[in-house]
């Protein structure tokens, strides 16, 4: 029984090793780190950019896993809400830049003037969809 569980404690660190690897790994290639750091001419920080991400990626593992609750009351909710979506956010336009989903979206339906309202409104919609996922349990009880 204990050779077993000590098996099982090796597969599941080095399986939980391998993907938070491929993340950042996957993280960096798309270059989250120096866009951040170029758009807001902080590139001094970069190494502080790359810590917070490893050390947020790391929590979070932590808390999802262990299903732990953080009594961070409703401020602290609203915080850890907004800097998720914030993350998510980079991810996912960075991921878009990349793959050049926005300038092929609009070559496709032609798009000559507007493209600031179109970028526009992909952040309003997932702010907006952000929010009601998290509200939905407290408006709707």
């Amino acid at each position: 029984m204990l050779i077993k569980n000590i098996v099982l404690f090796v597969i599941g660190l080095a399986s939980g090793l391998a993907v938070s690897a491929g993340i950042f790994a996957f993280i960096i290639m798309i270059g989250i780190v120096p866009r951040l750091a170029g758009r807001t001419h902080t590139a001094f920080a970069s190494e502080i950019y790359e810590n917070a991400i490893l050390i947020g990626g790391t929590a979070g593992n932590i808390i999802s896993v262990y299903s732990l609750s953080l009594p961070l009351g409703n401020i602290g909710g609203f915080l850890f809400g907004g800097f998720s979506g914030m993350f998510v956010g980079c991810l996912a336009m960075a991921l878009a830049e990349i793959l050049n989903v926005v300038p092929i979206f609009a070559n496709r339906i032609q798009l000559k003037k507007g493209m600031v309202y179109v970028i526009q409104s992909i952040a309003l919609g997932k702010a907006v969809g952000a929010f009601m996922q998290m509200c939905y349990p407290i408006l709707f009880k």
